[in-house]
């Protein structure tokens, strides 16, 4: 008995030995950091089961951060010190480049996957010729959200110049009916006509971006870059907002345009996912159009890109971490995540189509993304200057408390001391 005991041992040791030996069984575990929003969760984790199965060699192990500052300020203290997950989902844009990427991540260019991945996505996630993301998501808009049985109710027209727009609000007050909703209980919702307003400020002045991220642009000395503050002030001044304008909620506002109570709402287009959640029965009375500019020859959208996901240089797993990352960045990974989340947008990845049953809300998106010139990434894309304060002075426009010019210039100071903090050259 003891002989056959020593022979099991000895044959144990021998089988672990050559496992030790042979690195192509051996097990591999990847640590992703993400945020703790449900949605960014679900798709998480329906990527990773995914993947496990192809992969059951790769075992990845999800951690959750809050959103917001606390979360922005745990990612770049994590990649300050080392102690970043093999690989974690951030902003695209220029935030991005707050975090230094040719020092602090792995260049994923050749990874197969990005020859599928939209020129729009890429521009926001590079760093000189190099790239350092893929895209978690679709894209997604900000414009007007709009009541599609008030239209044709009463006979109305998508808009595209504000004066047209206007002319709609005041058929729309005419007949009883919140022109606009807005919901300054939630103050980030009073941005919206400034930051969908992009797209006809880059046509009015295509150097705004680099003049502004340089210094020697000003909110306040643009008036094309005024025209979002005068936005908010035009809609307070005729009376077109729901009376509790300063005490209603983002839900609130959703809720108004869905059910009819209000005939418009500034927004941006991931509140396809609330509206689908919370208002199921009236998503098809929903549309959208982008912000309106003075002229008609001048319609288009202003686009937010998907947060990407990125290795850090410092993981102890690069090329495991490389084969996740591009199977998420691939057709395979964007069918999944638009397959477990509600589509809030166009998808970034050739060959990974939209389902036929979108709402319409995305169906009035495509063809500003299927006609050449009519998308720029919101400026929050394309330079890394953007004030904290801003939806602060927002809601005093937008309440008529402060003028419009007045706010322009508020904003350029908290321009200043948000680029300074930020170390950027000539300010």
């Amino acid at each position: 008995m003891t002989h056959r005991i020593r022979l099991i041992l000895a044959g144990a040791s021998t089988l672990l030995a050559l496992a030790a030996a042979n690195p192509s069984h051996a097990e591999v575990t990847l640590s992703f950091l993400i945020d703790n929003s449900p949605d960014t969760v679900a798709a998480a984790e329906a990527l990773v089961a995914a993947y496990q199965a192809k992969a059951p060699d790769v075992t990845i192990e999800i951690e959750q951060r809050p959103g917001g500052g606390e979360g922005d300020n745990i990612v770049k203290t994590r990649l300050a010190t080392g102690e970043m997950p093999d690989v974690f989902l951030y902003n695209s844009g220029s935030l991005l480049q707050a975090l230094k990427p040719a020092q602090t991540l792995v260049d994923l260019s050749g990874l197969p996957s990005q020859a599928k991945v939209d020129d729009g996505f890429k521009s926001v996630v590079r760093a000189g010729d190099k790239l350092y993301g893929v895209p978690f998501g679709t894209a997604m808009a900000g414009g007007i959200l709009y009541n599609r049985k008030i239209y044709q109710d009463l006979g109305l027209s998508v808009p595209k110049t504000w004066a047209e727009f206007m002319a709609n609000n005041e058929k729309i007050k005419a007949a009883g009916k919140v022109a606009v909703a807005q919901t300054y209980r939630d103050t980030w919702t009073s941005q919206l006509f400034v930051l969908a307003d992009y797209y006809n400020l880059h046509a009015a002045a295509p150097n705004f971006a680099a003049d502004y991220t340089a210094n020697k642009a000003k909110y306040a000395e643009t008036p094309a870059a005024m025209k979002g503050f005068e936005r908010l002030k035009d809609v307070h001044d005729v009376g077109l907002m729901n009376e509790d304008f300063g005490a209603a909620s983002y839900d609130d506002g959703l809720r108004m345009v869905a059910t009819g109570e209000a005939a418009h709402y500034p927004m941006l287009t991931f509140a396809v996912g609330v509206l689908k959640q919370n208002y199921p029965e009236n998503l098809g009375d929903v549309g959208f159009f982008a912000q309106p500019s003075d002229e008609a020859s001048v319609n288009g959208l202003t686009v937010w890109m998907p947060p990407a996901l990125y290795i850090p240089a410092a993981s102890q797993h690069i090329e495991e971490a490389k084969k996740f990352v591009d199977f998420a960045g691939g057709v395979e990974g964007c069918k999944i995540m638009i397959d477990t989340n509600t589509v809030q947008g166009p998808s970034l990845v050739d060959g990974c189509g939209l389902p036929a049953d979108v709402p319409p809300v995305v169906k009035d998106m495509l063809p500003y993304f299927e006609t050449e010139g009519k998308t720029t990434p919101a400026l929050e894309f394309v330079s890394p200057v953007k004030g904290p304060s801003l939806e602060q002075i927002t809601v005093e426009v937008g309440s008529g408390i402060r003028q419009p010019a007045d706010a322009a210039k508020l904003y350029d100071d908290d321009v200043r001391k948000q680029a300074k903090q930020l170390g950027l050259p000539n300010w």
